[in-house]
């Protein structure tokens, strides 16, 4: 599992039989309709909903299983993974590891989130890390996720409370009060939660806060501290639902309790961290063996991780902007998301919406100066973690199934549809651009799975599936032009809660 370059020798006997056979696998169309964005129009009122015959059923099965290719194609797909079997063998293959732009430092080692939900904190960690690498001389080096984790999950849960208070007033059943409840402290975040977490907690290294169980395996803790924020939300919203009314005093004070409680169970199972505000001591040897030792305070360690290659501050941070691809609204608009955040009077979470291209090319702009990308994508789709391969070629839906799942809707669609979201943030280091046209071909991209995934850790991205499911990427604005930046001026178009844009990564 992506320990080496992936190579083919060409097709077995068998391989190209059970090609041959799904090839004749098809289904004829009678109609192609084609989906367009939607309209009001005339209803159709005579429909009366229809159920599935049995002799209609009977009668396609039979006509699917009277070939002795479809049989055999049967086989193949139901005795293995589907995808395993219509995996393309030349994509993989030509998606190489070969790029003609890229930063000359990536900083190692490859990261792993084990089963939790962390991505955004290690992507973030990653591009924060490079600079720290170059200033203290170091061959490998990790600033403590769990750190980060435990604040983002204990802020987070504030953040719910106060958001149950605000809601008091709303029908316990209705969409917003239910979506509250559902999703309440996701392991996921996005960029602006990370700048509210530095700036108020600062950053330390993973040796003095390593990563424990259940910072590896978030499920338990989250079920457990759920159970109980489920419990508190029903308790609050009686309390402020009272006829005789609370007042905020008194309110402030269950709340502060509820809180306390969350506080212990996060400090019983993930350990107590560091303070803030308190001097750590930091004993490393740099890459050349030699010893040296640290003494400062989250806050200030984050405050300049600087190095005379790279430079990232807290102020360089603060004005990092995140540029999205939403093509359900007009480039150039600022949005935002209803309720979604992590710390009460924290930064709220904003996107600038541009066309593709112009996050394209901030991005390979990014990379030739030198710097990382934090980057937000659907990872799930048309992807291989084995490989470490991401293209819109990988699987022969086509001919295994006769149909696409590419084609048949595009991306302002799947957003509308539930189909595609932001579901994982990673890394951009690299890209190879095409010498001819001078447009990117694909893209390298370090991920936080461990080293058993792709290509050593890393994963290939052809530049097709980043116009398909890439939706985010963090840069500097001296990256992009003034009408870009400008943007950041506007008024933003507020989006609810449970809109795709609103989902963590």
């Amino acid at each position: 599992m992506g320990g080496a370059q992936s190579t083919s020798n060409g097709p077995t006997a068998h391989e190209k039989a059970v090609v041959d056979r799904l090839q004749n696998m098809r289904v004829e169309d009678d109609e192609y309709i084609e989906i367009t964005d939607e309209k009001c129009g005339n209803i159709l009122r005579e429909w009366k909903p229809q159920g599935l015959e049995l002799q209609t059923l009977e009668s396609w099965q039979s006509s699917i299983l009277e070939d002795p290719k479809n049989r055999l194609a049967l086989t193949a797909l139901g005795t293995e993974n589907p995808r395993k079997v219509l995996i393309s063998l030349p994509t993989k293959v030509a998606d190489q590891h070969v790029f003609n732009i890229k930063i000359p430092f990536e900083g190692s080692p490859i990261t792993n989130q084990r089963s939790s939900g962390r991505c955004w904190l290690f992507a973030s960690t990653n591009v924060f890390r490079v600079a720290l690498m170059k200033k203290y001389n170091l061959e490998s080096f990790e600033l403590s996720q769990a750190y980060l984790f435990f604040w983002d999950k204990l802020e987070k849960s504030n953040w719910f409370l106060e958001q149950i208070i605000d809601t008091a007033a709303e029908d316990l059943d209705g969409r917003l009060v239910q979506h509250l409840l559902g999703d309440i402290v996701s392991d996921g975040g996005q960029w602006d939660m990370v700048y509210n977490l530095v700036d108020k907690y600062g950053l330390v290294p993973q040796a003095l806060y390593p990563d424990n169980w259940s910072a590896m395996n978030s499920g338990v803790l989250n079920s457990i501290v759920k159970t109980k924020l489920r419990e508190f939300a029903l308790k609050l919203r009686a309390l402020c639902r009272r006829e005789q009314g609370i007042s905020a005093e008194s309110l402030s004070d269950v709340k502060a309790k509820m809180m306390k409680e969350i506080s212990l169970i996060m400090t019983l199972l993930l350990g107590p961290p560091p303070a803030p505000k308190d001097t750590f001591t930091w004993q490393y040897a740099d890459k050349d063996g030699k010893t040296h030792e640290l003494r400062t305070k989250p806050t200030a360690f984050a405050k300049d991780i600087a190095s005379p290659e790279f430079r990232v501050t807290s102020s360089t941070i603060a004005r990092m902007i995140s540029l999205v691809h939403d093509p359900r609204h007009e480039p150039l608009t600022l949005l935002s998301v209803s309720r979604l955040g992590n710390i009460v009077g924290g930064r709220g979470v904003t996107y600038v919406n541009v066309d593709m291209a112009t996050l394209k090319q901030a991005c390979v702009r990014t990379l030739k100066a030198g710097l990382p990308i934090f980057f937000g994508s659907d990872v799930g789709k048309f992807s291989d973690t084995a490989s470490g391969v991401m293209d819109l070629d990988l699987f022969n839906y086509d001919l295994g199934l006769n149909t696409s799942l590419v084609r048949g809707l595009s991306k302002a669609q799947r957003l509308r549809a539930c189909e595609s979201q932001m579901t994982h943030a990673m890394v951009l280091t690299a890209v190879h651009v095409d010498e001819k046209t001078g447009q990117p071909v694909r893209w390298r991209v370090q991920n936080s799975w461990g080293e058993a995934a792709g290509e050593k850790g890393w994963f290939v991205m052809s530049d097709a599936w980043m116009d398909e499911f890439v939706y985010q990427a963090v840069i500097d604005p001296k990256f992009v032009g003034k009408e870009v930046r400008d943007v950041l001026g506007q008024e933003p178009t507020v989006l609810p809660i449970w809109d795709p844009m609103g989902a963590l990564a």
